[in-house]
């Protein structure tokens, strides 16, 4: 494939040629090829030697260069869901050597932009695309939504995209052209996945019809052979194992045994994580719908073996058995929590990896904070879960077969889990609730102590809707040689509020110097992000050791997505927005942008409930959710109904009798 023209693709960067920046050449040796930088999931970059506090702090770090905005699908603006990937020093053949930024994006469409002035091209320039959703799902706005996973000893981008029917195909392309590889794309589907022996897990079926979304990062062997992508939200979660060499699925492993039983979905951002010894790990989750039916315990079946909701799941992959289980964990409460659909699922899990001789546990598996606003720890060698059944129900967080800490934790009144975002509740945490999406980024220091660090919001209200301090927590991982290690809070940063962050990052070189990085979408989890005048994300850089503020880009980046995370790679930061921009030092912040400059007027309250609380589903119709149209159609009464004692109950909690009112006239009014 050609390259994409370079005349006008490069234009934003020419635009900010006065910033003296596009002749900047990057530091040797560094790549992002995974989600959170590596298979283990750390979200920790040790090698930026310069972008310290200092220099990050100091004033001239700003808004380099930014690719133009990358292609629509329809009237739908691109977005990026899925976080950039970067390859340093990559030899194209043709006799040029370009670092590139490797994106995907909600319109279906994969891309390669060149990231410093090499071989006549600017920053910013598209060095080619490829489109690879003709008709991507839910009108254009999930054509890709996980981070893909790059293979560069073999060439190659491992790629997910769905059609609008629903089918995902996992594409292998090029990554000097773009080009399809031979053998690919591999249809991702009820017929692929239904094939015999392949679901490790009873007789769930990959069901035609359903709605499941690819959002978890793709993850590759460490030898290259297999790719695992995990498939979600509620009617179940699969993990499918493809094998690379021959582009066919080797093996699948569904959440649940029984086709009757709809829970356990793998739909969190970071997707699977595999450790050193090659045991693979997924979270998986709850189901809305079970909480929206008022279904209760009797609906998470906790006495129904091979029923694998709200639980961490550690399997091997083995060449002739597949998938298999072969330990799990659950929170002690899972019950009452899934019932509520206060899922774990949408933090992945972190390999940790103590120095030996400093615990009696040195392989560690991290997780949290979820929606709860909860840290887990645990053995990865002796998790405490069977392969068969999740143990009973329980009430007393004392019970949690995690690492406790020895001290009573304040929130819980004993031991129990790490609270790290409160208020504590079994009962309320959906939706716009929820205490956190994001996956913790664990970081070493100088001293070989490691910390985590986990973004979130803190609640308040009566519904746990409106967000305060802190957003930012630290953990410590406390270690005494001969015996288990556990979790302390070890700082909070608490003046600054997010709506709904990714996942933080962590850049430094040899332990020093430690930044977390991290994107708030600066809107509610239901907003619609696709709506004109969508909100714009903010960009934070914090000291690891203070946890003081030293940047934040104002409203420098554009309308994105939400759960992906920046890129701290050879002295730059990355961020997928509706493009690719980049910041560093000796960048300058530009003005707004224009496309928000004008103040929107001010909604009805109607439908600015309705903007805030639903869109997020009923815009689009996403999931299945009705849209405005069929919504208008079924008359005030109906929908007061469904808000007040209805499905949507829960979804209404906090608002007052006049807001479900002026909601039902805004849609009703749509008809």
């Amino acid at each position: 494939m050609k390259p994409f023209p370079i005349v006008l693709l490069a234009a934003s960067a020419v635009a900010l040629a006065g910033l003296g920046m596009l002749a900047r050449t990057p530091a040797a040796g560094v790549d992002k090829t995974s989600y959170h930088y590596d298979s283990r999931r750390s979200g920790w970059n040790d090698r930026e030697a310069a972008l310290t506090p200092g220099a990050v702090a100091g004033g001239t770090f700003g808004l380099l260069w930014q690719s133009p905005p990358l292609d629509p699908a329809g009237d739908k603006p691109a977005r990026l869901f899925a976080s950039p990937l970067y390859l340093s020093g990559l030899d194209l053949g043709d006799g040029r050597t370009l670092s590139l930024a490797y994106v995907v994006t909600s319109a279906g469409y994969a891309y390669a932009i060149n990231t410093a002035r090499a071989a006549g091209l600017a920053p910013g320039a598209i060095v080619w695309r490829k489109q690879l959703s003709l008709g991507p799902c839910d009108k254009g706005m999930m054509g890709n939504l996980a981070t893909p996973v790059i293979d560069r000893a073999r060439g190659r981008i491992y790629v997910t995209s769905c059609s609008g029917t629903w089918d995902w195909t996992l594409h292998a392309l090029d990554l000097r052209s773009g080009a399809e590889l031979p053998g690919w794309p591999l249809a991702i589907n009820k017929a692929m996945i239904e094939g015999e022996g392949l679901n490790r897990n009873g007789a769930k079926r990959f069901t035609a019809g359903n709605y499941y979304f690819q959002r978890g990062a793709l993850t590759l062997s460490a030898d290259g052979s297999r790719v695992y992508l995990a498939f979600g939200p509620d009617q179940q979660g699969w993990l499918v194992s493809v094998d690379t060499h021959r582009a066919r699925v080797a093996s699948a492993f569904s959440s649940t045994a029984r086709i009757e039983e709809e829970q356990g979905g793998m739909w969190g951002s970071s997707g699977p994580a595999l450790d050193a010894q090659g045991r693979v790990y997924i979270a998986t989750g709850a189901s809305v719908m079970n909480t929206l039916a008022k279904g209760g315990i009797p609906g998470v079946y906790p006495q129904s073996p091979h029923s694998w909701g709200q639980s961490v799941l550690q399997l091997r992959d083995d060449p002739a058995r597949g998938l298999h289980l072969e330990a799990s964990y659950s929170p002690y409460n899972y019950c009452q929590t899934a019932a509520s659909d206060i899922d774990i699922a949408g933090s992945g899990v972190v390999v940790i990896d103590p120095p030996r001789g400093l615990t009696a546990t040195p392989r560690l598996l991290a997780l949290g904070p979820g929606k709860q606003g909860n840290a887990y720890l645990l053995d990865r060698d002796h998790l405490p879960g069977n392969a068969v059944q999740r143990h009973g129900c329980s009430r007393d967080p004392a019970t949690d077969r995690s690492l406790l800490a020895p001290e009573k934790q304040p929130e819980l009144g004993g031991r129990g889990p790490v609270n790290v975002f409160g208020p504590f509740s079994d009962s309320i945490g959906m939706i716009n609730s929820a205490k956190s999406r994001s996956t913790m980024a664990s970081y070493r220091d100088g001293r070989g102590v490691t910390h985590l660090f986990m973004a979130g919001s803190t609640k308040t209200g009566p519904d746990f809707s409106t967000n305060v301090p802190p957003g930012l927590v630290r953990l410590k991982l406390v270690t005494s040689p001969g015996k288990p290690a556990f979790l302390r809070k070890d700082g909070a940063e608490t003046i600054h509020v997010f709506q709904n962050p990714g996942s933080p990052v962590v850049s430094s070189h040899h332990g020093q110097g430690a930044i977390v990085w991290l994107m708030d979408t600066n809107a509610a989890r239901s907003v619609d992000l696709f709506q004109p005048g969508a909100p714009h994300p903010i960009l934070y850089a914090f000291d690891a050791k203070t946890l003081k503020l030293l940047w934040n880009s104002g409203s420098a980046l554009f309308p994105s997505g939400k759960y992906n995370e920046p890129a701290v790679v050879d002295g730059m930061v990355l961020v997928g927005t509706d493009r690719l921009q980049a910041f560093g030092r000796g960048g300058k912040l530009p003005p707004r942008p224009k496309a928000a400059a004008p103040a929107a007027p001010a909604l009805p309250r109607g439908q600015q409930l309705f903007q805030d609380r639903c869109a997020g589903c009923h815009g689009g119709g996403e999931g299945g959710a009705p849209p405005v149209r069929t919504l208008a159609g079924f008359g005030k009464a109906r929908i007061v109904g469904a808000l007040t004692q209805g499905k949507m109950k829960d979804m209404a909690e906090g608002m007052s009798r006049d807001d479900i009112d002026q909601v039902a006239s805004f849609l009703a009014g749509k008809k």
